[in-house]
Parts: structure tokens; C-alpha cells; sequence
């Protein structure tokens, strides 16, 4: 049986959780019917009509594109502007139109910056911006006859993940009292009559954006009509998600170099891979950013790197640059393009989809010409 939508969907929000993506921007399905089948997912940077024609010449189900669609919003998708096009051509072929935009920015595994750093095989990548985890504790007490049933509905519906591992919990016994009143219906005792009933105590994290699904779960799961549970929000700790990665090339390298090899690593583009700096200084630590990272550059030097790569550097700013701190400036397609393949891998991997990265260049630089020497 063929995954649905709904299912790539959900796929989806689970590589690149819509919590960790900015308030202001727009995230999640564009257009499609949940329910039908998708079998085959186009992965691109941006929902431009090129792409669009290649998803609908290809006769993929679903489009996953890094940019949105209607970031500003939209009163209207008629077919008379090139953004009604690409929903008019993606509906009209039966193609839906999912976009994964700043969470997948912040997003790790197989988020964009980590696609970057992997090309330059950084050592030891840490986020330039790291996103605090925002984790709860819940506690239920449960009596022993059910604990595990009810602790295994609580884990499956997402609680007790911790890093690489689930089911992650720990309990201990107790006894527990309660006295049910008039209007009660209760599973063990009788109205009226105090009860003492040996219970198990569980603990367990939950993810804050889980919170409402795991108190659900343990809500139909329990025996009892109206169970005791605690749910604890905790600080927030520092997790490999955030923006940016910061990490040691293999080897330090001249500034010069780096370019060059930037150059060799990254799609092609007419504009290729500029810099600022010293070609000679040599470079150990990198930090890198695809999309616009200018606001990120005294972030990358408080984190000891002596390069920093990204796109749309301002003039102003690269003059303006952290004392030490070399900047590479790539194309911003080009910095972000290497997440395409990365997306379709990790898709094909969680849910029974074939997934591809898109060929077609979308950058819209298309010509460029060294100045001549005077």
C-alpha cells in the first residue's frame, strides 16, 4: 500500500518540525489532497515554474521546495501571475506543494547547514544559533496491573526520546488514595469508600510540541476515570538544532584555497564563490550558513572561526566584518542546494516514497565577467 499525503506530511514535520521555524514565515503544505497517494517526491530549492514543469514532466505526487511559495501571503492564485501558475499547473497535474523553509534552516539531522558543513567535512559541527530543546517532565501514577501498558501508549504517542534512544523512562512504587464521591464511576473501589492501591510512579521527558498528544495518549490509555499526572516544563537545554554549523576543516588551509575548494563543492553558478580577506591567512575553523547570514558573522567569530560562508553579503557589513574573520560569499541557491539531496534521502528513508533532487539550476544570476586587470 502507497503512502498518502498525510503521510509524507507527517514524515515531514518530523524531519523539520514546524516549531523550529520563525514566526513570520510559511511553512507546511501548500496544496494537495491528504489523502491521496504519493509515491514519488521532487525535492528544490524554489517553486518557481521550472520546477514546477519538471515535477508535473516527471509525474512526481509532491514538490518539497526550501523556499516558500506565498511568504507575504496572497489574496488571490489566479493563473495570470507566475505564482498562480505554479499552483494552477502542480493542482491540475494531481502534484501537491510542500515547503520546509527556517525549520529546516534549524533542523538536524539533514537540515541545510548541516548539508553545507558536510561538503567541507567539518569535524565536530556545532550550530552557530543553537535552539534550546523545550522539553516537559510528565509523571503518572498508574496501579502495577497497567504501568506498562499505559507506559508503552505514552512513549509511542512520543515521550521518552533522548538523543538516539526511546521508551526512555523510570519508575518506582508507591501507594496511592482516593475516595470516590457521588457521581463517580470508578475502575477499582466503590463510592463512598476510602481506597489505598499500590501504584507505579513513571517519569518521562516529552517534547514541549508533543506535550498535547502525549497527555491524549495517556488520558484514553488509563484505567482510571480521572488519573494523576504532572507535567513539568524544563529549562531549556542547548541541542545540535540552531542555525548555522561551526566546525575544524581535516586539515587548516589557505584562505585561497578554501575558495577554490567552495568553488569545486558548490552547484555552479555564473557568480561562483567571492571572499574577503587575507588568501594567505590560514583557516582551521569554518563556520557556515546557507541562505543570508550577514547577521550571523559576529556569532561565527565569537565561535573562533577564522572563514565564514554564507550568502547575500552586504557591502557595508563585509567591510564592517569582525577583526579576523574571512568571509565567503556564494551564490544563495547554490549554498542552499545541497540540502536537495539530503531532504530526498532522509524522505526515502523514513517513509516508502521515492524521492529525487531536482537538476534544474534556479539561481537567477545567469551571466558574469571578471574584471579586467588594470
Amino acid at each position: 500500500m502507497s503512502a498518502t499525503l498525510s503521510d509524507v506530511v507527517a514524515a515531514l514535520d518530523e524531519l523539520y518540525p514546524p516549531s523550529l521555524a520563525e514566526g513570520w514565515d510559511a511553512v507546511g503544505l501548500v496544496c494537495g489532497d491528504p489523502d491521496a497517494p504519493v509515491r514519488r517526491v521532487l525535492v528544490a530549492v524554489d517553486p518557481v515554474e521550472a520546477i514546477a514543469r519538471e515535477a508535473v514532466d516527471g509525474g512526481f505526487d509532491l514538490l518539497l521546495t526550501h523556499h516558500p511559495l506565498y511568504l507575504g501571503g496572497t489574496e488571490s492564485v489566479a493563473a495570470d501571475d507566475p505564482k498562480g501558475r505554479v499552483v494552477h499547473a502542480l493542482i491540475a497535474a494531481g502534484c501537491g506543494l510542500f515547503t520546509a523553509h527556517t525549520n529546516a534552516d534549524r533542523a538536524h539531522p539533514g537540515g541545510v547547514s548541516d548539508a553545507l558543513a558536510a561538503l567541507f567535512d567539518l569535524q565536530g559541527p556545532v550550530p552557530l544559533e543553537p535552539v534550546p530543546d523545550q522539553v516537559d517532565k510528565l509523571v503518572f501514577f498508574v496501579p502495577f496491573a497497567d504501568a506498562d501498558r499505559v507506559t508503552a501508549a505514552v512513549t509511542a504517542a512520543g515521550a521518552g526520546r533522548l538523543g538516539d534512544y526511546d521508551s526512555c523512562t523510570w519508575s518506582t512504587s508507591g501507594t496511592g488514595t482516593f475516595r470516590p464521591l457521588e457521581g463517580a464511576s470508578p475502575a477499582i473501589g466503590t463510592v463512598g469508600s476510602l481506597e489505598r492501591v499500590e501504584e507505579r510512579r513513571v517519569e518521562t521527558v516529552v517534547r514541549r510540541s508533543l506535550r498535547t498528544q502525549v497527555v491524549r495518549a495517556l488520558l484514553e490509555a488509563h484505567p482510571y476515570e480521572t488519573p494523576a499526572y504532572d507535567v513539568l516544563e524544563l529549562v531549556g537545554l542547548p541541542s545540535p538544532r540552531g542555525l548555522g554549523r561551526v566546525g575544524d576543516l581535516p586539515s587548516p588551509m589557505p584562505l585561497g584555497k578554501l575558495v577554490a575548494r567552495a568553488a569545486q563543492v558548490l552547484p555552479p553558478t555564473a557568480w561562483g564563490v567571492r571572499a574577503a580577506g587575507d588568501p594567505d591567512a590560514l583557516v582551521q575553523r569554518l563556520a557556515v550558513m546557507g541562505g543570508s547570514g550577514s547577521d550571523a558573522m559576529v556569532l561565527a567569530a565569537q565561535a573562533g572561526a577564522q572563514a565564514f560562508l554564507t550568502s547575500d553579503l552586504k557591502h557595508h557589513s563585509t567591510l564592517e566584518r569582525p577583526e579576523g574573520l574571512a568571509l565567503l560569499d556564494a551564490a544563495h541557491w547554490a549554498t542552499e542546494h545541497p540540502w536537495v539531496s539530503a531532504a530526498a534521502a532522509a524522505l526515502a528513508r523514513v517513509v516508502d516514497v521515492e524521492a529525487s533532487a531536482s537538476t534544474t539550476c534556479t539561481d537567477p544570476f545567469t551571466t558574469a565577467s571578471r574584471s579586467p586587470d588594470r
